[in-house]
């Protein structure tokens, strides 16, 4: 079986959330669950707001990618999170 690549947008609830604690925390679900975040980018949106894209690698044998979303959308400062981008690797 292959992996899969998820680009995951996960949208605070206002620009004063400690991106960091995100970011930890949701690591640490995810991780829980087999898969594995291999980088963090921040996204400026509009005054002061940032989005946070997380790179994860998940088995592709994981057919149900729910657990990604849920993951973030559990932690209390989220107010959204959406996969915006699902691809398979090769290696």
């Amino acid at each position: 079986m292959g992996v899969a690549l998820i680009k995951l947008k996960i949208m605070p609830k206002s620009p004063d959330t400690d991106l960091e604690a995100i970011k930890q925390q949701g690591k640490q679900k995810i991780e829980t669950q087999g898969a594995e975040i291999t980088k963090f980018e921040e996204q400026p949106i509009a005054f002061g707001l940032k989005a946070l894209i997380a790179y994860i690698r998940v088995d592709e044998s994981k057919s149900n990618t729910d657990f990604i979303e849920n993951s973030f959308t559990e932690l209390g400062d989220v107010n959204s999170a959406e996969i915006i981008d699902y691809r398979r690797a090769l290696a």
